[in-house]
């Protein structure tokens, strides 16, 4: 009876390291080294590369500045802070009454800065002397219709006489997107003209567009601010500044990627 269990139990034993041994087989061919059906088969896959044709495109457009903006600045000095800082502020109303007729409307002024400084008198042997207080108001003006921006400028001018200084005359572009706009879709035209061009030359065709960057963008430029000499201003007065818009230049590059059909 005890040899019969001794038998049997070895028998078990055997059976079962027999089995682990089968299963530790399967699980090695199966874990894929690098000579096995199954890695040879996705090697294979993994070498099928797409076709494709990179271009790269630019393009630009060119945009006339319609609007004008310059700074406006109103200096008043009385003996009275409070008298001072009323007649600066009745100036400057008188002066943005003035270019209001000229199309600029409240919300195309900006308060910009506003200082009160005493004025000294000095002598020889004694501590100065306050002889009064000195406001100035500062304002931007932005002038929408630039054929009116000359007179605005002159009108100014006239309603301020000698307590007001203009400065920072800049010519502005209105809508600088859509020169932009033009400019872009004159980049990924002249990119697909490349393209089709090349694709046309190796005998193939081109397919669906597989990426689009747009790699640089050249904003229209900033005109330089132009400061009034004292001389213009009260020509001004008498007649519009004469202004000069020129032209301000915009460009956009773009790189495609398309599929070869």
């Amino acid at each position: 009876m005890n040899a019969n269990v001794t038998v049997s139990v070895r028998s078990i034993l055997l059976a079962t390291l027999v089995a682990l041994a089968l299963v530790v087989a399967y699980l090695l061919g199966s874990g894929g080294g690098p000579g096995t059906p199954a890695r040879a088969a996705d090697d294979q896959g993994d070498t099928t590369a797409r076709r494709v044709l990179t271009m790269t495109g630019t393009g630009d457009a060119s945009a006339v500045p319609d609007e004008l903006s310059f700074g406006l600045g109103v200096t008043v000095t009385r003996t009275d802070l409070g008298d001072a800082l009323d007649a600066a502020s009745a100036t400057m109303g008188r002066v943005l009454v003035a270019v209001a007729k000229y199309g600029v409307a409240k919300s195309d002024v900006q308060t910009t800065g506003l200082s009160m400084t005493p004025v000294y008198d000095y002598h020889p042997y004694d501590p100065p002397t306050i002889r009064g207080y000195r406001v100035t108001q500062r304002a931007s003006v932005l002038v929408k219709d630039l054929k009116a921006g000359g007179r605005a400028v002159a009108a100014a001018v006239a309603a301020g006489g000698n307590d007001v200084r203009v400065s920072n005359l800049r010519l502005l572009v209105g809508d600088p997107d859509a020169a932009t706009a033009r400019a872009r879709d004159a980049a990924v035209a002249e990119a697909r003209a490349k393209a089709e061009q090349y694709a046309d030359a190796s005998g193939q065709a081109l397919g669906d567009v597989l990426t689009l960057r747009e790699v640089h963008v050249k904003p229209l430029p900033t005109t330089p601010a132009v400061h009034l000499a004292r001389g213009m201003m009260y020509d001004a007065a008498l007649k519009g500044v004469p202004i000069r818009a020129g032209k301000e230049r915009t460009a956009v590059t773009v790189r495609m990627v398309w599929e070869l059909a």
